[in-house]
């Protein structure tokens, strides 16, 4: 998605010119602002053998998003418990409108599902051909659904399938930002922000780092009372799972690797992968009251994968994307898997030449 409100600042100092200022008394400051100008203008320059630079100022667009969610708590002892949770997927859509790398617009569920109002969804990422960043917040309500439950051999794990549980809340911030190496002739922008057209083939390697913070409140006690009303055997929770609270702290560093295939002419398909050594910090609220709960510091693997196909001639664009985020924490009472993302389906126009394409015909 290409908004960022920090492109406002950027473009405010790129069309600023040496002969609005006085040299008579700033001969100092313009010669670092040259240098800023310089630098700013480094992070997108492109080898155009490889990738066709944007020819329109102003582009409209509409977009439909579909977000997911995906959870799996599990004791990790002896007698071992999982469960799976998963809300109402939801879909929206709606017009965007854009000034260069400034887009803005509105979505709305065309389902109109009345859902709780603690749940939010906040994705952004930005893509440019040097740097790019993910920022995320998501607060999930409480209208997961179980999708599957594994309690041990004596019980029927489709007896426990599509419960609604009102019981789970998780709140998940956090960002990450990569540097690519090869981004003179690898375009991000061309898979994930139609600002470019890779007209070449090519991959690149890319480093980062992220932060992110996770709270889980879980009340097993409804837990156990919604699946005991699915079956006449009692239903005994195992002790890793009869926590209150989870809250960790993640900060990592990732390293991926990106291909663009230009499989056709104007056509585009991206695959993106990245690992990340995760160094989480937990704390947690067990059932015991006596206690003071835990707190475990330790290493786990994280992944996030970006997807896209794309036809791009420049005047005309249509695809869709995917961002696909896997998170892990494990301890010796039990482990939790997150799995959430958007797919995005769009078709777009650019109008408003820029000046040394006003001439050219597409």
């Amino acid at each position: 998605m290409r908004k960022m409100w920090l492109v406002i600042l950027l473009m405010a100092v790129l069309p600023i010119q040496a002969s609005e200022l006085d040299t008579t008394h700033v001969e100092q400051p313009e010669k670092k602002l040259g240098w800023l100008r310089r630098t700013i203008r480094g992070f997108s320059y492109i080898d155009e053998n490889y990738v066709e630079p944007q020819h329109y100022n102003w582009s409209v667009m509409f977009q439909g998003t579909y977000n997911y969610d995906y959870y799996r708590l599990s004791s990790t002892g002896d007698n071992r418990q999982t469960v799976k949770f998963a809300p109402a997927p939801t879909f929206k859509f709606g017009p965007y409108f854009g000034w260069r790398w400034i887009f803005a617009g509105y979505t709305f569920d065309i389902k109109n599902v009345d859902v709780s109002d603690l749940k939010q969804e906040f994705d952004f990422s930005f893509y440019a051909a040097q740097l790019g960043a993910d920022i995320y917040y998501r607060r999930t309500g409480s209208d997961y659904k179980i999708r599957n439950v594994d309690l041990g051999n004596d019980f029927e794990k489709e007896s426990f399938e599509d419960l609604s549980f009102d019981g789970l809340s998780v709140g998940i911030t956090g960002f990450n930002v990569y540097y690519i190496f090869n981004h003179q002739r690898f375009s991000y922008p061309a898979a994930f922000a139609q600002s470019t057209m890779q007209k070449i083939s090519c991959g690149s390697w890319m480093v980062g780092f992220g932060y992110m913070r996770n709270s889980l409140d879980f009340d097993y006690n409804k837990m156990q009372s919604v699946l005991q009303e699915r079956t006449s055997q009692k239903v005994e929770l195992d002790s890793g799972l009869m926590f209150n609270s989870v809250k960790y702290y993640n900060i990592n560093a990732s390293v991926g690797y990106a291909y663009n295939w230009v499989f056709a002419r104007n056509c585009l398909f991206c695959s993106s992968l990245s690992l990340a050594l995760a160094y989480k910090k937990s704390r947690g609220e067990t059932a015991d009251r006596d206690k003071t709960g835990f707190d475990i510091n330790n290493f786990n693997i994280d992944g996030i994968g970006r997807f896209a196909l794309v036809y791009n001639n420049n005047r005309w664009y249509a695809g869709a994307s995917a961002i696909v985020r896997a998170y892990n924490y494990r301890n010796s009472r039990f482990a939790a898997n997150n799995i959430f993302g958007n797919l995005n389906v769009y078709v777009g126009y650019n109008f408003g030449a820029r000046g040394p394409y006003k001439k050219k015909r597409l």
